[in-house]
């Protein structure tokens, strides 16, 4: 089990995508995945650049490890993310049958900050596809909405 500097170590990195989406005009989310204390795939949004409403990091991700590891890996692995994942992407992310999840500002935080409508919480996505996703929330949550701040107009 990672420990809590670890998991600041790979939301630090996950911040660092998400303003390098932001610096090129996409949303800042930015994500990696982490198998055996590795992280083996990162990505950033791609919304804007590739013109794409799918081309958010946490799905891309979950596709790119459910193509590119064996069943017994994904189990294993765990996301690390900027920003909870929308239920697309937890949809993603339960069809990937990625082990865990880690996330920096939760939908519901997001949403009052910003005055978007609220999110379904990844959590119920994941128990309607009736998969069993370690969720670990609020991780260096100040710091991820203030990248939030910094690339949203609000």
């Amino acid at each position: 089990m990672p420990t809590e500097d670890d998991r600041e170590a790979y939301m630090g990195r996950a911040f660092e995508l998400a303003r390098e989406a932001g610096e090129r005009g996409d949303g800042p989310y930015g994500s990696v995945l982490v198998l055996d204390g590795e992280v083996v795939m990162e990505e950033r949004n791609r919304e804007v650049t590739d013109d794409d409403i799918a081309a958010h990091p946490e799905l891309t991700l979950a596709r790119r490890g459910a193509r590119e590891l064996t069943s017994e890996e994904c189990g294993e692995a765990t996301m690390y993310t900027s920003t909870e994942p929308c239920p697309m992407c937890a949809g993603g992310i339960a069809i990937a049958s990625l082990g865990g999840v880690v996330y920096s500002v939760g939908a519901a935080r997001a949403a009052e900050a910003f005055g978007d409508s609220s999110l379904i919480p990844c959590g119920e996505v994941f128990e309607r596809f009736g998969h069993d996703a370690e969720v670990v929330r609020d991780v260096r949550a100040d710091d991820g909405l203030t990248i939030h701040r910094e690339y949203r107009a609000v």
